[in-house]
């Protein structure tokens, strides 16, 4: 489609902005025409018509700030998000309720398994149905986070894929989780935002009571020193839901190894020592289990970085000033890897792409106050949930 002239883009431009300055642009820098001035209406309602007029010219408008100054700049081309494959999301679902299922049963299966390897794969295999609680339990949190994201960004005019199920049989959760596709560039700061949010409140709200009925299903017992074992880590969140069905702290402190008690508790959250060996905890069930991992999945889903929520929510408040917060957040994860090695592997991935923000199409747009209370509310839920060591080892 050829361009029209300048004189035409400048009046529909005009039409929402007061113009003070022209200039032409390089499509290689990603626009083609500059405009500087002030928005003389509302920036939200400002960028929906300006759009929407520039739409039959296949032109797609951004809203910046430049040296302190309002900019639209004007960019050759529209998205039009082409309509998912269904199918490919319903087999992957199928597929982790299966790997769901087995991981389920690994935890819970008790009954006679056989010396070979593979029998025991076999025996584990057709008594997968036993992680049935496991499995609806985790499947449920799951899917509550996805489709908070799902329905919000669809709310909010997003074009956002259906959640994408990620299979991982024979590993301790049976899953790496899910996510949604974002097709084109959010609109605005709150867009994302509210986006970015409605997965692990969505999570949450199904978490906790799922959570707190696994907990008053299980039952105490005393951790003993077995070569290999390990158990689930702590979070405040989940020291408090313990402490609401059982009453006290746990696990709990036959002797404070000479420290005290604030201390040993503050070491024992960032480093998982002293050893719990002695002391009395929950030994979760399957229901529990899976209220954990979704919590689990919460905090890591939190981490202000990137293409995850967290890293959305920050960026929707500090914009690109969020990279001066990345060199903590690796030093933080090489740290803790000396804990729980899988914190490693998070800080190579968020190395490579945690410098990568879903960069919204009006970025004058910003939060308004109840957004900005809201991420205040998403930091209180990110230290909640926080794990420094997911698991420890005896």
């Amino acid at each position: 489609m050829t361009l029209p002239d300048t004189e035409i883009l400048s009046s529909i431009v005009a039409r929402v902005f007061r113009v003070d300055e022209v200039t032409l642009g390089d499509p290689k820098k990603g626009y083609f025409l500059r405009f500087r001035g002030e928005l003389i209406r509302d920036s939200v309602e400002a960028y929906d018509q300006l759009a929407a007029a520039l739409l039959p010219y296949d032109i797609t408008p951004l809203f910046r700030i430049e040296d302190k100054r309002q900019t639209v700049l004007l960019v050759q081309g529209t998205i039009h998000p082409k309509p998912g494959r269904a199918w490919i999301n319903v087999l992957l679902f199928v597929l982790t309720v299966f790997s769901v299922l087995i991981a389920g049963a690994l935890y819970s299966y008790t009954g006679p398994a056989p010396a070979d390897f593979l029998g025991q794969i076999w025996t584990i295999v057709t008594h997968m149905w036993v992680g049935w609680p496991f499995a609806l339990s985790l499947l449920a949190i799951l899917t509550a986070h996805e489709f908070g994201h799902y329905f919000v960004g669809r709310a909010r005019g997003a074009a956002v894929s259906l959640p994408y199920f990620i299979p991982l049989p024979f590993s301790p959760l049976g899953t790496m989780g899910a996510f949604i596709q974002m097709k084109q560039l959010p609109k605005n700061k709150r867009a994302l935002f509210d986006l970015a949010i409605a997965g692990p409140l969505a999570g949450l709200v199904v978490a906790i009571p799922v959570l707190l009925f696994g907990l008053s299903h299980s039952t105490l017992s005393t951790i003993v020193a077995i070569p290999g074992n390990w158990s689930e880590g702590n979070s405040i969140l989940y020291l408090l839901a313990k402490f609401v069905v059982f009453g006290k702290l746990l696990p709990s402190v036959p002797n404070l190894s000479g420290l005290p008690l604030l201390l040993h508790w503050i070491s024992f959250f960032f480093i998982g020592q002293p050893s719990p060996v002695g002391s009395q905890d929950v030994m979760i069930n399957q229901v529990a289990w899976a209220a954990w991992a979704g919590l689990l999945v919460t905090f890591l889903n939190l981490i202000p970085a990137g293409q995850l929520d967290g890293g959305h929510v920050i960026f929707t408040v500090f914009g690109k000033r969020v990279n001066l917060i990345l060199p903590v957040i690796l030093v933080a994860t090489i740290v803790l890897g000396f804990f729980w090695s899988g914190w490693w592997l998070w800080a190579v991935l968020i190395f490579l792409l945690g410098r990568s923000h879903a960069e919204p199409l009006d970025q004058i747009t910003q939060l308004d106050s109840s957004r900005k209370a809201l991420a205040v509310l998403m930091l209180v839920i990110f230290l909640l949930v926080l794990m420094p060591v997911p698991q420890v080892t005896y």
